[in-house]
């Protein structure tokens, strides 16, 4: 019991012992250690060959940890090798040694420069990299203070100017003046869209942006193909739809869907079709939501271009607030998902935002969650989406 004990007891030391040590603790075990070989090459003749290369090795291993400035390094360098070259010089002075062992000296004392040059070096280039990592950083959060504080103080004035417009437009009686307020309502809900989207991109990266909770994905596509089927003039088609749930912020979530399904509104005419499909996939692997559509598509050369902030299409007629898109990234990836896009034009495009592959079985929905989804308002279940659903054959044909 007492030798278990023992063992167990030197196992914790060993243990406790971790990086970084006590600089002071390994420049005076140094020391130590050089002073030991010091003695073995003065007291053992003809065996000076070990402890003097003990010597040197252990002082550039520690250099290459543990770099010091200009004048203790010469001091040190100058009296290791006058103090090796002293031990091999007794040894030439007995006989014992040829003189060429003294080159040695001149020899380790380079090897160590080098070693102590590409030291700062390193350093040199740490510090830049951390200086420059910190410079990012703290760029990057005043852009975002910025966009924050930019669209929080645009907000207020556009949503009152929006309202005394549209109080106007009521008393205008002129078809030239109504077509003009109509124009000044038209901007400034655009610009009421941009503030709301830029404060929501630039909130994705903090830690709280999400409010995490169980998901439908199948019965929130539903919501959203009910929704937007009377607000635009398209062939609405619900694809493969595999019963997954997932964890994620279901208002953010929807807001990212909804900016798809507003792109794929803008660039179809009446009568194409738009294809929303849930696509479970192996265990482990990614959910995949795909908003699919028959429209215009999107040219090769820009296809690396249109989650950047700002970018809208050529169709001047339903531009976008150039946010969309950007909007749909920051809420896939602040979910740790992504959006990709295949598009080619004259053939359509086809968005897939990914979230992480949701744990093993299927949570229980709160009783109830999943009524309003799946039913219409009357709490009968809804039979344009059951249609949509049924023709999943024909719309997996454009996949």
């Amino acid at each position: 019991m007492r030798s278990l004990a023992r063992v167990r007891h030197a196992t914790a030391t060993i243990l406790a012992l971790r990086w970084p040590y006590n600089p002071l603790a390994l420049d005076i075990g140094w020391a130590v250690f050089s002073a030991l070989n010091l003695v073995a090459i003065f007291w053992f003749a003809n065996w000076e060959t070990i402890p003097f290369h003990f010597i040197w090795i252990s002082l550039t291993v520690l250099y290459g940890f543990q770099p010091w400035r200009a004048g203790p390094t010469m001091w040190v360098l100058g009296a290791v090798m006058l103090t090796t070259a002293a031990g091999i010089g007794l040894d030439v002075w007995r006989g014992s040694e040829p003189p060429a062992e003294l080159t040695e000296v001149p020899l380790m004392a380079a090897v160590f420069v080098a070693m102590a040059w590409h030291a700062h070096r390193r350093l040199a280039a740490d510090r830049a990299t951390r200086s420059l990592s910190e410079e990012n950083g703290r760029l990057l959060a005043t852009q975002q203070q910025f966009l924050q504080d930019a669209a929080h103080q645009l907000r207020t004035p556009i949503t009152i100017a929006l309202g005394h417009a549209e109080l106007l437009a009521g008393d205008l009686t002129g078809h030239q003046q109504g077509q003009d307020i109509q124009v000044v309502i038209g901007e400034l809900s655009r610009l009421r869209r941009i503030a709301e989207r830029l404060l929501l991109i630039a909130a994705a990266g903090d830690p709280g942006f999400l409010h995490a909770e169980v998901v439908a994905l199948d019965r929130l596509i539903m919501e959203l193909i009910r929704r937007w089927r009377p607000t635009a003039d398209r062939s609405w088609q619900l694809g493969r739809l595999d019963p997954v749930t997932v964890l994620a912020d279901r208002e953010r979530l929807g807001l990212a869907l909804d900016a798809l399904l507003e792109n794929a509104v803008r660039h179809t005419a009446t009568g194409n079709v738009i294809q929303l499909s849930v696509i479970r996939g192996w265990p482990g692997m990614p959910v995949r939501i795909i908003v699919a559509d028959g429209g215009s598509g999107i040219p090769e050369d820009r296809l690396h271009l249109i989650f950047d902030r700002f970018r809208t299409g050529d169709d001047h007629e339903s531009r976008g607030t150039g946010l969309g898109l950007p909007l749909v990234r920051a809420v896939a990836r602040a979910h740790g998902g992504d959006v990709t896009v295949r598009s080619k034009p004259g053939s359509g495009s086809e968005f897939e935002l990914t979230l992480p592959a949701p744990p093993s079985g299927r949570p229980e929905l709160a009783a109830g969650s999943g009524a309003t989804a799946a039913n219409g308002a009357d709490g009968a279940p809804d039979q344009s989406a059951a249609a949509g659903h049924g023709q999943e054959q024909q719309g997996s044909a454009r996949r």
